[in-house]
Formats: structure tokens, C-alpha cells, sequence
């Protein structure tokens, strides 16, 4: 099989708009624990590598991400390894210990056990601030939309009550 890989555009400047799903659209975020280690890595590979986070909500099966990736080293690319390597590895040795039986589903067609889908996701460069607005309020209101919560500030999953300046354990976001 062919496998298509995507072409990244790594413009300086531009904000990029990523999502990227588990592994067959597992809900693997049902657990709080794989929550937090994502969310701890995003905000330790945001400071370790010097990218801005402008938004971002993990979902039961996805993650929206809105970065800026500065500086000019820092590629989408560099970006998304790092948070998928070291999350993928903390959350499976969760799934391990509390849920042993999901373990089966998650493995590939060469037994590799995997957390996150293969490839990079939807990765858009954003060009305008309208559009950049406009992004933010989708992934916020992405729990909603769901019917997860009933105002996007309810999900404790994501930087929407970071945005609205309310009380979050998840403050290190880049306000535009």
C-alpha cells in the first residue's frame, strides 16, 4: 500500500491549526489520567521548545491544537513527535494498568500497540486574524457542539476558560 503523506507548509508566522485522532478514533481520552498527560505534555513542549499555544481541547477521540511555531527551528513536524512520542507512551502504560483488555484493539497489523492514528492529522496554516478567531472559537466550542457540556467554559479539557480570563489549572496559553 502507498502510504500519502501530507505536505506541511512551514511559513514563519503562521498560526497552524492542527487535529489529530487516536488510534481508529478510539476514545482513549475518556480517562482523566490521559487527559492530564496530555495536557502536561503540551505545556511542557510548548516551554522546551519555545512554540506558542493559542488554543486547544482534547476530545474522547481528537485533539485541536492552534499553535505558533517559533521560533524558525520549530516545525509542525518537531512539534507533533514530541507530543505524540511522549504522550502516547505515558497514556498506553495507563491503559495497561487499568484497562489491560483494550490493549488488543489498539494494536496495528504488525502487533505495534498504538495510541494515536498514523500520519500528521489536519494540519491548515492560518493567514488572517479572522480566521485565527474563528478557530479558536471552534475548537472551544467543540465540547458543545457534542453535547459534552453546555457552555464551552464547562470543559475542563481545553483553553476556553484560559480565553474567557477565568480561574484554570491550564493557564500557559498565548492570549491573541
Amino acid at each position: 500500500m502507498i502510504r500519502r503523506t501530507r505536505k506541511r507548509y512551514e511559513r514563519v508566522g503562521d498560526a497552524r491549526y492542527l487535529t489529530f485522532s487516536c488510534y481508529r478514533r478510539e476514545p482513549l481520552f475518556d480517562d482523566d489520567r490521559i487527559r492530564r498527560v496530555f495536557t502536561e505534555q503540551l505545556m511542557h513542549a510548548r516551554e522546551a521548545m519555545g512554540f506558542g499555544v493559542l488554543a486547544w481541547v482534547i476530545m474522547p477521540e481528537h485533539v485541536h491544537v492552534l499553535v505558533m511555531p517559533e521560533p524558525p527551528d520549530v516545525t509542525v513536524t518537531r512539534v507533533l513527535q514530541t507530543l505524540k512520542r511522549r504522550s502516547s507512551a505515558r497514556s498506553l502504560e495507563i491503559i495497561r494498568g487499568s484497562a489491560p483488555d483494550r490493549i488488543a484493539g489498539l494494536c496495528d497489523a504488525n502487533g505495534l500497540t498504538r495510541f494515536w492514528q498514523k500520519g500528521g492529522g489536519y494540519d491548515r496554516n492560518i493567514y488572517s486574524r479572522d480566521e485565527l478567531i474563528e478557530k479558536i472559537n471552534y475548537i472551544h466550542e467543540n465540547p458543545v457542539r457534542r453535547g459534552l457540556v453546555k457552555y464551552s467554559h464547562e470543559w475542563a479539557w481545553s483553553s476556553a476558560r484560559a480565553h474567557r480570563g477565568m480561574e484554570t489549572e491550564w493557564r500557559e496559553i498565548d492570549v491573541v
